[in-house]
């Protein structure tokens, strides 16, 4: 190995070669989704384009602890950039912003400086 590093953003693509904004990371949609970014996790750092995912629920962040995983068991980073608002703070709520979200994340439309934990 030459000590290169090869990395690259991805924008979320629910269907291989067209183009499309996916909004939600949901059961049902994570099977199809970790099937299509296993491949590229193994074989490469990846920073994942988040921002048009406006939804998101425990199928789809545990599709993303997953791929996470995948990634590292091959020496391979990944991370998340782009996320919006409502899919940050959903990452922060369970403790995986650290850890997910690149250093340089920037918010979609929104800024995490807005959210807000209530008390139960």
């Amino acid at each position: 190995m030459n000590g290169t590093v090869y990395s690259e953003e991805i924008t979320m693509n629910p269907e291989a070669g067209k183009p499309s904004q996916l909004t939600e990371l949901v059961r049902g949609s994570e099977g199809r989704f970790i099937d299509e970014l296993t491949p590229v996790v193994r074989r490469q750092n990846v920073s994942l384009d988040l921002a048009s995912v406006e939804r998101i629920d425990a199928a789809g962040i545990a599709a993303l602890i997953s791929l996470y995983r995948i990634a590292r068991e091959s020496g391979h980073r990944f991370s998340l950039s782009k996320v919006s608002a409502r899919v940050a703070e959903m990452l922060a709520l369970v403790g995986l912003d650290g850890i997910l979200l690149s250093r340089n994340a920037k918010m979609g439309s929104h800024s995490t400086a807005r959210l807000v934990r209530h008390a139960a």
